[in-house]
Parts: C-alpha cells; structure tokens; sequence
C-alpha cells in the first residue's frame, strides 16, 4: 500500500492495536472469492459446455438431412428468440426464487430440448426449446453474482466466470467437433454395454447422448449452489404488470448514463461475438478449405483468444478503469479486416486468437459495469432480463442480416469487410458518446477502484 488511502488505513490500524500481519490477513480475506463461487463456475461450465457441443451436433444434423447451408445460423436464432420474447418475464422469474432452483429448473427444460432432438425433432424446433431455458438460465446465472459477491469483485468474478464459459465454448466445440469425426463416432458406437441395449445407433444419437450427461451434471451442482439469504419477490401473475415492469427498468438502464454506455457495448459485443462464430466456419471452409470439424476448432481458437482476454481483465482492470477499454474494441473491428488476406491456418491461429483477446479484455469490464449499474437501479433479475433482451436482440439482428447475405451468396469477405467495419463504426460512436456524459457529469469518479486478488 503506497498511497495515501492505504497509509490512512495502516494508521487506524495501528491506532486500533491490530499489526501488520493482522491488517494483511483482513485485506485478503475481504477480497477473496467465497467458495461457493466455484460451484457456481463449475455449473456454468459443464451447461456451456453442454450448449456448445450442441450447437456443433444441430449442424452436422442439418448437413445429414441436408437442409439449405442458411438453416445454420437460424439455429442462433431458434435458439436465443426466447431471450428476447420472454425478457419481461424471466427476470421476474429469477427473482421469485432462488437462483440455484432457477437455475436447475432452466437446465431440465434444456435436457428436455436434447432429448427431442434425439427422438427426430426438427434440430430448430429442439434448439429452441433448449433457447427458452437459456432464457431462464440467465438472469439467474448472472444475477447471483450480485447477490452473492460485493461490487469490488464483480470485475473479476466476471473475468473467471467468462473465462470459463469461453473455456466452455472451446471444449463445447472441439467436444462437438470430435464427436462427428467418423472415426471417433465409429469407434464409440461399437462400444456397447452388457446385456443393455442403448439404443443409440447413429453418430447423431450418440452425440445428443453425451451433450445430455454434461447437461445433468450442470444440474447436480445446481443443486450445491449456496443460497444468497436475499429476500425474493413474489411473481406477479398478471402479464402486463411484467411488461410494463420490464418496460420500466428497460428504460431506466438506457437513461443512466454509465449503464447507457456498457449496456451499448455488451449488446454490440454479444451480437458481433455470435455472428462471427458462424462467420469463422464459412470463411475457413472458404479461405483454409477446412470441414466442419477442423471448422469448429477454430472457433475454439477464437475462444481461447477470449478466455485470456478475460483473465487479464479480470487481473489489471478496476470498475473505475472499464470505461477505458472501449477503443479496444474499436481495434478489433478493424483487426477483423485482416482475415480477408490470410490463406494460411498458421496466420489465422494468431489473428483469431488476437480477436477473442481484445474481445474479452473489453466486454469483461463493461459488463462487470452493467451488472453494478443494473443492481443498483432495479434487482439483480431484472437486470440481467434487460441485458438479455438487448444483446439477444442484438444477435437476432446480427445474424438475421448474416443469413440474408448468405441467402443472396454474398462472397464471405465482403461479409468479414462490412462486419469488421460496422463494430469499428458502432464502438467509435459509443465512445464519442461516452465523451459527451463525462462532459456533463463525471460519473466514473464515483466507482471503485480498488485492484482485485482472486
């Protein structure tokens, strides 16, 4: 402690009788991260994980039954419509109970949705179903850790749990990747248990199989997820008072000006994130000549790109400092660019992962912001419901335009060119934005600023 606040504090200290060895002890204690958040990492794993093997099983179950090559960024859309339709309610949902009920309720609905894809449901119709307990999952999975944590550590609590999701998103894919190699699918379907007849006996079934058992091991640590002691809302049984509720705290985020800022970059960023995962496929299949298994890895790169991003977010960035990383993103749009040069997989490896590394050390904080704005002006459910719906609306735009350029054939780096422009575009009038609130009024003064220890 070299600053004047820190020499303070040793002072009160000394004044108090409490030694240096005490006062270090106290610190750390103060900002460690209680246990019960590592249950609450491990459940969002092994249910991101699961959604993620999943998505890459719906494709290859597309391509089986050869659905036009524009069904697959519908799955996106399928899958997050809920977010946006149910918005006014999920939040109020979330905080009716509490959030490890939420959240196991949300994942048997998801474990429902992969078992009508592994009966013959249409994998848009299954992937949906899967989507609406997304929904639910969500405001409950988030909203927790405001519950749970003090605001001094949601950047890095953030840091971990995004982290780990992309760590989630890396495996999902090369999970999902791995298990529709024909020699991998053989090698597990002449696998068979004595005396037990499984019934799966294509490579489809036996991938939903696997997707399920990550599912209902989400659901177990759902179980131990600790209770927060916060007292919950009743849910109102009458519609309209939801959506004029939602109406309300929708309105209220988009007026405060520090969570106007970081609600625009999370709903930019999520949109722009779920677009370019469909992009990566297309364009490496273009450009690298790569299948959809090879495919699907490099979404992992991106991932990994993400995840360290994160964790240097989560490391060096305080909640005072997150307005700061804007630009980065800014840098990223126009990075983005560069794929449209590269013809080599051991060029694009390090641009990817250079992308999903200015991704994730910019939406960490920003949304770590979000989420302290949100709880402040409204219940750790609403919050996250708001959010949801903007950024899900986001990726409903994002990959609905996707779809119609692909729909119309349009070359994929022209899609990578306008992509890569219109976030450099989008992130420089936030920022502009952003310039003209501090002008008015210094709100980033007030936030904390303290370093954060894990």
């Amino acid at each position: 402690m070299h600053n004047s606040k820190g020499r303070a504090s040793l002072a009160r200290d000394a004044e108090r009788g409490i030694t240096l060895d005490q006062s270090y002890i106290r610190d750390k204690r103060r900002y460690q991260v209680p246990f019960g958040f590592y249950i609450i990492m491990a459940a969002q794993f092994f249910s991101a994980l699961a959604d993620n093997a999943l998505l890459i099983a719906a494709i290859a179950a597309l391509r089986e039954m050869q659905a036009p090559a524009e069904y697959e960024p519908l799955l996106k859309t399928f899958f997050t419509v809920s977010y946006v339709l149910l918005a006014a309610f999920v939040g109020a949902f979330a905080d009716s109970m509490p959030k490890w009920r939420v959240m196991f309720i949300s994942n048997t609905i998801k474990i429902f949705g992969c078992s009508l894809m592994f009966f013959g449901a249409h994998p848009l119709l299954a992937y949906a179903v899967v989507g609406l307990g997304a929904a639910a999952y969500s405001p409950a999975k988030y909203g927790i850790l405001t519950e749970y944590l003090p605001h001094r550590l949601l950047v890095v609590a953030n840091g971990w749990i995004e982290g780990l999701t992309v760590g989630a998103i890396i495996l999902g894919v090369v999970i999902g990747g791995t298990l529709i190699k024909p020699d991998v699918a053989a090698s597990m379907l002449a696998f068979d248990f004595p005396l037990i007849d499984t019934g799966v006996d294509t490579v489809g079934e036996m991938a939903l199989s696997v997707v399920a058992v990550l599912y209902i091991l989400a659901s177990l640590f759902n179980l131990y997820v600790p209770d927060t002691g916060v007292d919950h809302k009743p849910l109102k049984r009458n519609p309209f008072y939801l959506i004029h509720e939602f109406n309300h705290c929708l309105a209220l985020l988009w007026r405060d000006r520090l969570g106007q800022i970081s609600l625009a970059v999370t709903t930019l960023f999520w949109g722009a994130a779920s677009t370019l995962q469909f992009i990566v496929i297309k364009w490496s299949e273009v450009a690298l000549h790569l299948d959809l298994s090879k495919s699907s890895m490099l979404q992992g790169v991106v991932a990994v790109g993400v995840a360290s991003g994160a964790v240097f977010a989560a490391k060096f960035i305080t909640l005072r400092k997150s307005v700061r990383v804007i630009p980065l993103g800014i840098a990223m749009g126009l990075i983005v660019l560069v794929m449209n040069f590269v013809t080599s997989l051991w060029f694009a490896v390090p641009l990817l992962i250079l992308i999903g590394g200015l991704s994730g050390f910019f939406v960490v904080p920003m949304n770590a912001l979000l989420q302290h704005r949100g709880h402040i002006l409204m219940g750790a459910g609403h919050s996250i419901a708001v959010q949801n719906f903007n950024e899900n609306l986001s990726i409903l735009i994002m990959t609905g335009i996707y779809y119609v350029m692909i729909k119309v054939d349009m070359s994929i780096y022209w899609v990578v060119t306008l992509f890569g422009l219109f976030v450099s575009g989008i992130m420089y009038l936030i920022r502009q934005r952003h310039i003209i609130n501090q002008a008015q009024q210094d709100d980033v003064a007030h936030l904390d600023d303290t370093t954060h220890h894990c």
